[in-house]
Order: C-alpha cells, then sequence, then structure tokens
C-alpha cells in the first residue's frame, strides 16, 4: 500500500503537508503509511500516544478517511492538549476516558495531530465501513533511527525526499 501512486498523492497534498510542516516546523519526511479498516466487533484501542521517544514536536501524524466516520464505526477519540502537558503535571491516565472527545466527519477529511497527542480508536459497533491510512512524518533528524526501524514496520516506500515547511504555507495554497 506505502508504494501505491493514489496513497502517495494523498500523503502529499500541499494543504496536508502545509499543518504537519506547521506541527514539526522543520525539515521533515514522509515516514510511513498503514491501512486501517476495524470490522464490526473490533477496532477498539486503549487512549496512547505515538511517541518518537526523541523530543516534543518531533513527528506528526495524518489520518486520511476514505468513508465517513463517527461513534457507530468505530471512529478516532482524541485528548485535546494532551500533548502538551505541564511541566510537574502527573503522568497521564491512560485508562482516563472523561477528558477524551470522539470525533465525526467525512470521508476526504484528513485529521493531522502531533503523535504525542493522547488518542485511540474506538469499537466499531454498527460494522460499517471506516477505511482510512495512518500517515507518519517524521523530523529529519530522525532519519537515522527511522532507517534503522524501517524493516521492522515493513516499509517498502522511499522516504528520502524532504518537505521543507516554508514551502507549504497556508493562505498561499
Amino acid at each position: 500500500m506505502d508504494r501505491d501512486p493514489t496513497i502517495q498523492a494523498v500523503c502529499r497534498l500541499p494543504p496536508l503537508l502545509a499543518a504537519v510542516g506547521e506541527l514539526i516546523g522543520e525539515r521533515f519526511f514522509l515516514a510511513q503509511v498503514e491501512g486501517r479498516e476495524p470490522l464490526a466487533g473490533g477496532g477498539h484501542q486503549q487512549l496512547h500516544r505515538d511517541l518518537s521517544a526523541q523530543r516534543p514536536g518531533d513527528t506528526a501524524v495524518a489520518l486520511a478517511f476514505f468513508d465517513d466516520y463517527g461513534p457507530e464505526n468505530g471512529a478516532t477519540r482524541i485528548v485535546p492538549g494532551s500533548h502538551r502537558q505541564p511541566p510537574g503535571a502527573p503522568p497521564f491516565d491512560f485508562a482516563d476516558e472523561s477528558r477524551s472527545v470522539q470525533l465525526s466527519g467525512c470521508a476526504g477529511d484528513i485529521l493531522v495531530f502531533d503523535a504525542e497527542l493522547v488518542h485511540g480508536a474506538s469499537l466499531n459497533v454498527s460494522g460499517a465501513r471506516r477505511r482510512s491510512i495512518l500517515v507518519g512524518y517524521f523530523s529529519e533528524q530522525l532519519y537515522a533511527s527511522h532507517l534503522e526501524t524501517a524493516h521492522l514496520r515493513n516499509i517498502r516506500m522511499d522516504t528520502s525526499e524532504r518537505f521543507e515547511p516554508a514551502d507549504f504555507v497556508f493562505g498561499s495554497i
């Protein structure tokens, strides 16, 4: 899937790259693409972070939805502001759903967020399709460590292309 020309075109949409550039704030690369389709009765994830274990803001994630999504078909839950914990804050309780927000929207929507934002997919109770791709973008500084683990994540696409945030500015697109 990660080498499909249509999927690669979605990953390079200028408004998407502008949003990623705003989050990462420095030169970045397209690191991975994974398909998602939770089946009826499946898809639930505990709240979590897609941590880079490096430094805040060095990775961004995009979820591009190919079907309408909402509570019935397992849409993503997020915890707003959880990627910017104040200094000295207690560790996040991933079992506490009280601050999570269930998203809903339409096919064609793309959700872009800092990989440290607490999030998780929900249970697909209806069995309705919720196809999406999960796209990861990393700061250029993470390229060497990315190459070391790419085979473990079954990444087949070329990840050598670089994107400059200044090349994708909202309002000029």
